[in-house]
């Protein structure tokens, strides 16, 4: 393998070879370095929702939509004090670029059904790419391959290499062994969060959150590791998505995941998924809904209780995000979620859903007993679906008699709770679990220009540093469903077209 190319991608995620793609376009050498044995990042395990306003899908539809319409709505859905961090220019401009990324991706091949509606935006601007997220992943790779770019797998860098203030290429560990990557046109930073790190989280946002661990595995922080040992100005470094509840993933992936993301099966997918009746796209997403989605937090709100494995309760299951990082310090980090003949009943219909894709699928308590039996125990008493889950039963109903005490007003409840009105009942019952606390994304990163350059301390750019996704989110805060991919693929698509149009290159 050669050791200089015009550009070198850290990160094999989704903005990872969206970059390395649109530096191809531009007749870049390219070489995407990824630590894991295979590509994907956190994007490949998503559902792949793309939100984005004034689309070819919309305008068929009949949406009449603008960016400026579309940054006002995103502001609605953080918290006041979460949405008070956010970067209003930086997204403004990525909400302009996000329709042409969605042509451009279009134009690669890959299909995507909706518009759909998500409240409180005003208009339907979420797209989901069919067959699921993996799809954009296989599109780049197949691409990528054709243009004579070069990936690199099991390759961890270590460290940015700089001549001067210009940075010129990386170390890699590679099976063990150092090598030296040099770039002419310059490094793309696109290595993802940083939400299992244990030490970054404790360090940016809390000694309390060291334990939580993030919905990706990998998602260790390299990109924004590499970033601050060369003077990058980094912000919201402790702003994450979450954290919140999780059911644990199924040893069995659904079927959107194993089925073909290219080829002619994934061509005829992608044909017919628009002429699909609405019924049965709904069911097709739901898979993917009791996957990765999370229990609602109206479940405790209406008398629900969790459970360690020992079945005691630990924490007032209603506090977020005290349950969170209470829940973390369990055997194990699991809990179950305990409903009775009433909840089961009320989580069975609408408006009552445990988990949810906003107004496209809603997954109720039966369909976790059908789509998700590892996680759901039903039968017709406590003791049978404590003994189910390897729980001790006798423990659970000792729980139950104190719940129901404090519930009687015969006393406080010993961790908080208040106006709960409805006792535990005897009888019919599901215990849903495991689950566990995790954090979704961080949303902390380096600042970057409009061409997705790193900036330092002093605001000043660094020669030949680009970051993109996770790692370039510069300060924006995205927490509406399509919202991270979209970035993604935009800052992939203006960093690798930025890297070949910039300076001139080092030789």
């Amino acid at each position: 393998m050669k050791s200089t190319y015009d550009v070198i991608v850290v990160g094999a995620g989704g903005s990872g070879l969206a970059a390395a793609y649109s530096a191809t376009e531009r007749g870049a050498r390219v070489l995407v370095l990824e630590k894991q044995p295979q590509p994907g990042g956190t994007t490949g395990i998503a559902v792949g929702s793309f939100t984005s306003s004034g689309t070819s899908l919309q305008k068929a539809a009949g949406v009449e939509d603008d960016p400026e319409t579309h940054a006002s709505d995103a502001g609605k859905f953080p918290p006041p004090e979460i949405e008070g961090r956010n970067s209003e220019p930086m997204r403004a401009f990525f909400l302009r670029e996000a329709a042409t990324t969605f042509e451009w991706l279009r134009g690669l091949g890959l299909s995507f059904v909706g518009p759909s509606p998500e409240p409180p935006n005003q208009q339907p601007r979420m797209h989901n790419v069919v067959p699921g997220a993996k799809a954009y992943i296989a599109t780049f790779q197949i691409a990528l391959a054709r243009k004579g770019a070069s990936l690199l797998c099991n390759a961890s860098v270590e460290s940015l290499l700089r001549d001067g203030d210009r940075v010129v290429g990386v170390s890699v560990n590679v099976d063990g062994e150092l090598s030296e990557y040099r770039a002419t046109r310059g490094v793309i930073l696109a290595a993802g969060d940083y939400a299992s790190n244990a030490e970054m989280i404790a360090a940016h946002k809390g000694e309390q959150y060291r334990k939580i661990d993030g919905i990706n595995p990998f998602a260790c922080g390299d990109g924004q590791r590499l970033a601050s040992d060369v003077g990058a100005k980094m912000i919201n470094m402790d702003v994450t998505y979450g954290p919140e509840l999780r059911f644990v993933p199924s040893s069995s992936k659904p079927f959107q995941q194993w089925l073909p993301a290219s080829g002619p099966i994934a061509k005829l997918m992608g044909f017919v998924a628009p002429l699909l009746p609405t019924r049965i796209m709904r069911a097709m997403i739901k898979r993917l809904l009791v996957t990765w989605q999370h229990p609602e937090n109206s479940l405790f709100d209406d008398g629900a209780i969790l459970l360690n494995r020992n079945g005691e309760r630990f924490v007032n299951e209603t506090s977020c995000p005290d349950r969170e990082i209470a829940l973390a310090a369990q055997p194990g980090k699991i809990g179950y979620i305990l409903l009775d003949d009433r909840l089961i009943d009320r989580y069975s219909a609408w408006p009552n859903f445990i988990s949810t894709a906003p107004d496209i699928a809603y997954a109720y308590v039966a369909d976790y007993q059908r789509l998700r039996p590892d996680v759901t125990r039903a039968g017709p008493t406590r003791e049978d679906v404590a003994r189910a889950a390897g729980i001790d039963s006798a423990t659970v109903a000792e729980t139950v008699r104190s719940f129901n005490k404090y519930v009687d007003g015969k006393c406080e409840d010993a961790f908080g709770r208040t106006n709960d009105q409805c006792r535990l009942a005897d009888g019919r019952c599901v215990l849903l679990g495991p689950v566990k606390a995790y954090f979704t994304t961080t949303e902390g990163g380096a600042v970057v220009t409009e061409r997705m350059e790193v900036l330092d301390e002093a605001g000043s750019v660094i020669p030949g540093l680009y970051a993109v996704g996770q790692n370039g989110l510069s300060g924006m805060i995205l927490w509406s469903h399509g919202l991270h991919i979209a970035w993604a693929m935009t800052s992939g698509r203006l960093a690798g077209a930025a890297a070949m149009h910039g300076a001139q290159p080092v030789e």
